[in-house]
């Protein structure tokens, strides 16, 4: 595990949140704003797999559509309210010029995800435009993990969630990067050994098997579940990709989600994952793929493995890198005995 989605050349990520230090489960700010920005040309594309998503300009990514670039894409809190804060994303990027250029101006193409966290706080602090514009305004390189942005409020079951980041670079020399907000119903540890349930992670992460009291604790803890929910991401590559091969990357990275939440895509989150393909690094054709195949068809499939692999790991990031907000403990808090 290493990295960050900013491991792709070109790709940015700014936060915007507020978090009072007194805030409690219905009192309070508690909620903020991730925005990526890409670079110009940038190939955009979404999947979303929960029952109740809360978004914005997902139908224009459809890769039947006419629109194929994305300026930027907005992961925020404040569920369907949240989606305020693109329109802040919007007229940072016209004053960068940046949009679709027509003749009095430019539209940008900001999509939008929103995650559940309106109990956590009160329910009127809520991102706005305002967070999206700052969030854009000071986008970077170096991405926060944690409680930070729109994972301020989030939760992973009954732990904290948070944002999450991770990259790999693949033999062909592709970059490949995830960015996450883990705000899921579903628990990121088993319950029955208070690790995660991907092995390999568990060495990965440096966790060894806390004691049985913790365990036990964290068990317990199953009646607190609330309705918070939804986990958003987006992946992204330097790889040049058609709307429909990024398609292809987004369906494959939810992989990612399943393998570290149990459960996700439910009736009543709004599990949500776009895909960024930056086409800045060009990948010969395999010559043995059939001629009745899209040549993309090697090079996505490796992509969406790795989106795959990075999100999990990315997921991983944000709930172990979390810190405790209005009351929500942490994995370290609940477990201490998995850090040895």
């Amino acid at each position: 595990m290493s990295g960050s989605i900013t491991d792709v050349s070109g790709i940015r990520v700014g936060h915007h949140d507020r978090l009072d230090a007194d805030a409690t489960l219905g009192s309070g700010w508690a909620s903020g704003t991730t925005v990526v920005l890409t670079p110009p040309g940038t190939v955009g594309a979404v999947d979303g797999r929960g029952g109740a998503p809360g978004s914005r300009e997902t139908d224009l990514l459809d890769p039947s559509n006419s629109v194929r670039h994305a300026d930027a894409v907005v992961l925020t809190g404040g569920s369907a309210y949240g989606l305020a804060a693109a329109d802040g994303v919007m007229t940072w990027l016209e004053e960068q010029g940046r949009g679709v250029a027509l003749g009095g101006g430019v539209v940008p193409i900001v999509p939008a995800a929103v995650i559940f966290d309106l109990p956590v706080g009160s329910w009127a602090c809520r991102p706005t435009a305002e967070f999206g514009y700052n969030a854009a305004a000071t986008a970077g390189v170096d991405v926060a993990v944690g409680t930070v942005g729109a994972g301020v409020a989030a939760r992973a079951g009954v732990l904290k969630g948070g944002v999450g980041t991770a990259s790999v670079v693949l033999d062909s020399g592709v970059t490949v990067g995830a960015i996450v907000v883990v705000n899921s119903a579903g628990e990121a540890f088993d319950t029955a050994t208070g690790l995660p349930w991907m092995a390999e992670y568990r060495g990965e992460f440096g966790l060894v098997d806390p004691p049985p009291d913790q365990i036990a604790a964290y068990a317990g803890r199953r009646q607190e579940l609330s309705p918070l929910n939804t986990t958003i991401a987006v992946v992204a590559t330097d790889a040049a990709l058609s709307p429909a091969g990024c398609r292809r990357v987004a369906v494959a990275a939810h992989d990612g989600l399943a393998r570290t939440l149990r459960p996700c895509h439910t009736p009543l989150d709004g599990d949500t994952v776009f895909a960024l393909a930056t086409g800045a690094v060009e990948v010969a054709p395999d010559a043995t793929t059939p001629a009745s195949m899209s040549p993309e068809v090697p090079l996505m499939t490796a992509i969406g493995a790795a989106a795959a692999d990075c999100l999990a790991r990315a997921v991983m990031v944000g709930v172990l890198g979390a810190a405790g907000a209005a009351g929500i403990p942490t994995y370290r808090d609940v477990l201490p005995g998995a850090f040895g």
